[in-house]
Order: structure tokens, then C-alpha cells, then sequence
């Protein structure tokens, strides 16, 4: 019987890019979300008008990827539960279960949801080579990094910061995709070391 992996694209993840069968290469950048509605007509435009100018400057694209996820409380509740039993002053710990209470009643009437950004840098290095040597992977990645530092500073223009994900977070970020409901419930296994 077929395991998962033999159905997703990817070969490996190696120095936090993600290599996948054909030959691509992918970095993954998380991203950092702007409050649009909260801007003045003259910001959102000057946003727009940054966003279209970087998106017309690519020659090469670029995917962007939503999660929306339920954000799941337990553990911020235990450790609430921890600090009120460790607290000496009898108002404080008064005051602490009722904000405990308060939180948990919010937790169980709404679904609240948490929204991450991602930004997903392609690139194809012509390699179809499973293994390269230290040097030419160095120097291809060079190569990427390039391409990633012009996504990174045309999306800060707009007012996004980004940060690279490490090749654990590669791997946790895809493992939550296909496996979104234990996420939700803070059941993530421990991922062998990388590198």
C-alpha cells in the first residue's frame, strides 16, 4: 500500500528549501497581514499602487497561500490555570479565574479563527541531477536567495513583512495541511531533527 509521501510532489527539504520530484525548488516565506480597512482612502491606494507595481516587476510567479485555522485555546487555559494556582494575593486569583472563565465562554460561543500568509518563491535550477554537490547547490541557492530577497523587499514596499521558514516549519507547515483537525487540537508529533 502507497504511504502519503509517495503522492505529494516533494523530494526532500534540504537548508530550508523544498525540492520537489521535478527538479524545482520552492522557499517558503511566511507573511505578515496589513489591517486595510483601518487605512485611509490615500493609504489603501498608495498599497494598491505598490502591490500592482511589485507584481508587474516579477518575471517569475509567485503563489499565495491563506490558512484559515480555529485557533485552539487549551494550552493559553493551562497555563492561565498555572499562573492563578501559583498566585498568592486572593484578588489577583480572583480576578484571574474570572478572566479564565471569561476567555473560555468566548472560546466555546464564537469560532474564532486565526488567518497565516504565506508566500511561495519558485525556482527551476535546470538540475534534473537527484544529488548535487555542496557547491552546486551553494551556488544554486545563491540564486534563489536572490529571487526571495526581491519578493521580500517588494512586499515590505506595501507595508508586509516576511520571515523564510526554517526547514522544521517547512515540515510542520505541510504536515497541518494534511492533517488540519489534529492541528486545530494541538496534537502535533515530534518531527525527526533536520540537518
Amino acid at each position: 500500500m502507497p504511504t502519503t509521501q509517495s503522492f505529494l510532489p516533494i523530494r526532500e527539504i534540504h537548508e530550508d528549501v523544498v525540492i520537489l520530484k521535478d527538479g524545482s525548488w520552492r522557499q517558503i516565506l511566511m507573511a505578515s497581514s496589513i489591517n486595510f480597512a483601518l487605512m485611509s482612502k490615500e493609504e489603501q491606494e498608495a498599497v494598491i499602487y505598490q502591490f500592482q507595481n511589485f507584481l508587474n516587476s516579477l518575471d517569475f510567479y509567485i503563489q499565495f497561500l491563506v490558512q484559515s485555522r480555529r485557533l485552539n485555546l487549551d494550552k493559553y487555559l493551562k497555563e492561565l490555570d498555572e499562573l492563578i494556582t501559583k498566585e498568592e494575593n486572593e484578588l489577583l486569583k480572583m480576578q484571574g479565574r474570572e478572566y479564565r472563565e471569561f476567555i473560555k465562554s468566548l472560546s466555546e460561543m464564537s469560532n474564532l479563527m486565526t488567518k497565516t500568509f504565506y508566500v511561495v518563491v519558485p525556482f527551476h535550477p535546470g538540475v534534473t541531477k537527484k544529488t548535487l554537490s555542496k557547491k552546486d547547490f551553494s551556488h544554486l541557492k545563491y540564486q534563489l536567495d536572490q529571487r526571495v530577497a526581491y519578493v521580500r523587499a517588494g512586499l515590505r514596499r506595501c507595508g508586509i513583512f516576511t520571515v523564510i521558514l526554517k526547514s522544521a516549519e517547512i515540515i510542520e507547515l505541510l504536515w497541518s495541511t494534511h492533517h488540519p483537525a489534529k492541528f486545530e487540537r494541538g496534537e502535533i508529533p515530534p518531527f525527526p531533527s533536520i540537518e
